[in-house]
């Protein structure tokens, strides 16, 4: 079963992106194959810590509901409940992006290897 993760990169290569600081989500699908890469998806930085408007928030949110994981460097506990209620698990990630994904990809695997 083929997922869509959303990977914090400023650089294209690692996961290197909090998510309030994000200006963009490279979207990837992700399946028992491995992933290929679908998109760049362009948000506001919205950080309350930087004075981020509170809209930016809502509208990261929604911009990235269509997925089923967000790969970041931090998250803040509003965010990430907020990703939750829409069924995005956020997952903590420093690692190259190519391996932050096969890493998802097996985890994934084992999880439905297990159902």
């Amino acid at each position: 079963m083929a997922i869509k993760v959303a990977v914090a990169s400023s650089d294209g290569k690692i996961v290197n992106q909090h998510f309030g600081h994000a200006r963009r989500f490279l979207i990837f699908e992700v399946d028992e194959q491995g992933y290929r890469f679908i998109e760049d998806r362009p948000v506001v930085p919205h950080c309350a810590c930087d004075g981020g408007p509170p809209p930016a928030l809502k509208t990261a949110v929604e911009s990235l509901s269509d997925c089923q994981a967000v790969l970041v460097t931090m998250i803040g506990y509003g965010p990430q409940e907020k990703l939750a209620s829409q069924g995005v698990r956020c997952i903590i990630s420093h690692d190259i992006i190519s391996d932050a994904l096969m890493g998802l990809r097996n985890l994934e695997s084992n999880r439905s290897s297990a159902l």
